[in-house]
């Protein structure tokens, strides 16, 4: 795998050590295989005062997002985007027939159908990997591998943005809006510009540099990204506002200026 696909691993690392606690936010009993010795050993590399919470609350966040959109807006077909190591189709109950498509690099998307080669997917459920470099064209590969775009569709978008430039994050985020047809949603998540040079992170992030995954983008502006990328933002929230406590920092209001911040959000198309 490419070293930026490595990150996947990582985060897959942080969710095995969420499911061990007694007070875990979810269970991804898959997480330390596709994790493996890699996952760990970047967990300690990347290794950040907020890592391991923040990476736990935005896989319950989207987890929920998820299982909301199945129950009360009939979503059809979901499309995870730069899927990494994610194991929903595997340890969620979807609950009825539903499409999952899986984009990311094929190499990785190889890797991982070995690791989980015993695993099934959740009753119902169809997974199409479908195998596309993001930074290129891959909407036709998607569309080819059964998407349809008059299903209603939940795209989410984790861990990705801030890896890509502002051109390369808008003309994403546009050309979902551009797949979808009504009752289409997106999730995910995004930081500041002022987390890009946190100096509390900055061991980490220089980290990322040195094995080729830079943070490129953050934004202050989250809803006027989305809005202009076709997305009408019904939720954009910060860890730690509803955790009863598993943040470890104060949550300081959006007027506050320069302050690093993590978004977790939520649009429907507009």
């Amino acid at each position: 795998m490419e070293a930026v696909s490595y990150t996947a691993q990582w985060t897959a690392a942080a969710r095995a050590l969420e499911t061990e606690r007694e007070d875990a936010l979810f269970n991804d009993p898959y997480a330390r295989t596709v994790a493996g010795d890699k996952g760990f050993e970047l967990l300690k590399r990347y290794a950040s005062p907020v890592t391991v919470d923040y990476l736990a609350l935005r896989t319950a966040y989207l987890d929920q997002v998820l299982l909301n959109a199945l129950e009360k807006h009939d979503i059809d077909q979901v499309v995870l985007v730069a899927a990494g190591m994610d194991t929903r189709p595997y340890r969620l109950a979807w609950g009825r027939e539903v499409r999952v498509f899986e984009l990311d690099r094929a190499a990785l998307l190889d890797v991982k159908a070995e690791l989980l080669a015993d695993a099934t997917p959740s009753p119902g459920l169809t997974r199409v990997t479908v195998g596309v470099d993001l930074a290129g064209s891959w909407e036709a590969a998607l569309r080819e591998a059964g998407f349809s775009t008059e299903a209603r569709t939940l795209w989410i978008v984790e861990g990705l943005l801030y890896y890509l430039e502002e051109k390369a994050v808008r003309g994403l985020l546009e050309t979902l809006a551009g797949l979808s047809g009504p009752g289409a949603r997106v999730a995910g998540d995004l930081i500041s510009t002022a987390a890009l040079n946190n100096p509390v992170a900055r061991p980490f992030i220089k980290a990322l540099e040195e094995d080729g995954a830079p943070w490129l983008f953050g934004t202050d502006a989250p809803e006027e990204l989305l809005q202009e990328c076709g997305w009408a933002v019904e939720e954009i929230k910060q860890p730690g506002e509803e955790d009863s406590g598993r943040w470890p920092y104060l949550v300081l209001p959006r007027q506050v200026p320069q302050v690093p911040r993590n978004f977790l959000f939520t649009a429907a198309l507009s």
